[in-house]
């Protein structure tokens, strides 16, 4: 099976280029590849001591974020070396100050592994959640090179647990440990008789409980707002937005609005501005404008999200209509009901807070109007909701503790 894994991956390779030509964002993902170990060369020596991280994209890196920051302040001698497979990830983190070196992860071929770990020689090596590289992790092992995956989530429906995923075991077992968000992963890996597991929870709850320890004040929104209260929807798609300016447009009441979209090029905010019936002033015209005299702000600019959070009476978080759900950690945090669309299968902390009755899962306008409708006019279940948000991230926070206690052994 090994053999014919390497066969997919140099297939898969030649098909990337070929689909590049078409297609910027495998543009970016192959040619982003291609100066990675001449950079490698360039900016590690051989007296470095290297501590690798990888991640798929931007939200692994979020949950990787508190492990990667307490490695930078407590190991200042050695160089943190972050990796991205997604290049939605790499472009928007490139250039972050908490790792010395980011780039991207070569395909996992067994010369580029080879070349990638003598390149940068490794003394602890993390991968997160998902990332799970065969020829990356077995080279490892045999360098006996200690690997830890972190916030690891498994299913039953994954290949690891299939009668035919003996190669994907095989690869898990060269992991040195795996700390497991809940339960259900470590019987999973009990069942296939990997046993160096620790459930230590999801980091990402620790990234997120450090938002209110910062100051999240943002002068634009306290004069938008004013004393009305306020409904944020982020990372928005198109799919989201209709039923949206929909309940914007028919909707009586002195609430104030606010869409960070997902996609924020110019033509794509200019047409949602056109849908919107009531007064519409974007992000990049509030320092021309008297701004508390609108009654909807389009943030056509990004790294505003999170704080802009701080001031929803009721977020909406997007995605959950089309190719994925974006994070609902971030608003959660800040004790406050929160709308989904009705796809979030495999997402852990929304499948427990649609439970709970924190998140609320809609499937069209007419839902949308009857939830908002009821967190505007019944207080208590307007508050019974904002508690088990805040709560449900309060309770699980800690992973990071018990990581780094564990990390701090091997270095």
């Amino acid at each position: 099976m090994h053999f014919f894994y390497n066969i997919i991956v140099l297939l898969a390779g030649l098909l990337l280029r070929v689909i590049a030509l078409f297609s910027p964002k495998i543009a970016l993902f192959t040619q982003g590849r291609k100066n990675v170990f001449s950079i490698l060369k360039k900016q590690l020596t051989s007296n470095d001591s290297v501590i690798w991280i990888h991640v798929a994209s931007l939200g692994e890196f979020e949950q990787g974020l508190p492990i990667i920051e307490k490695l930078k302040e407590s190991y200042p001698s050695y160089k943190i070396l972050v990796t991205f497979f997604s290049p939605s990830g790499y472009e928007v983190k490139k250039n972050t100050k908490v790792a010395d070196l980011v780039t991207y992860l070569p395909l996992d071929t067994k010369s580029n592994v080879m070349n990638f770990i003598n390149a940068t020689r490794p003394k602890l090596a993390i991968f997160v959640k998902y990332e799970v590289w065969p020829n990356y992790i077995r080279e490892l092992h045999k360098r006996e090179i200690p690997t830890i995956l972190i916030s690891a989530f498994f299913k039953k429906e994954q290949l690891y647990f299939k009668s035919y995923g003996d190669f994907m075991r095989n690869t898990l077992s060269k992991f040195t440990h795996i700390f497991v968000q809940d339960n259900n992963s470590k019987t999973l890996l009990d069942s296939i008789n990997y046993c160096n597991t620790t459930i230590s929870g999801d980091t990402r709850f620790d990234r997120v409980s450090e938002i209110l320890q910062r100051d999240n004040t943002l002068n634009f929104m306290q004069n938008f707002k004013g004393n009305s209260k306020c409904f944020i929807a982020g990372s928005s798609w198109p799919e989201d937005e209709e039923i949206i300016v929909e309940y914007i447009n028919k909707n009586e009441s002195n609430l104030k609005y606010v869409i960070a979209p997902h996609n924020i090029k110019g033509e794509h905010i200019n047409k949602l501005k056109k849908s919107i019936l009531k007064k519409v002033v974007l992000y990049s015209e509030i320092e021309h404008t008297t701004i508390n005299s609108y009654d909807v702000l389009l943030v056509d600019t990004i790294g505003l999200l999170t704080k802009i959070y701080s001031y929803a009476d009721i977020a909406y978080v997007g995605g959950g209509f089309t190719t994925g759900l974006h994070n609902t950690l971030e608003p959660a945090v800040f004790g406050i009901p929160i709308l989904i669309g009705p796809n979030y299968n495999g997402f852990k902390e929304v499948e427990d807070l649609v439970k709970q009755k924190g998140i609320l899962p809609i499937i069209n306008t007419l839902e949308f109007k009857e939830v908002m409708s009821l967190l505007l006019s019944d207080k208590k279940l307007f508050n019974e909701t904002s508690v088990i948000n805040k709560n449900y991230v309060i309770n699980n926070t800690g992973a990071s503790v018990q990581i780094l206690d564990y990390l701090r052994k091997l270095l």
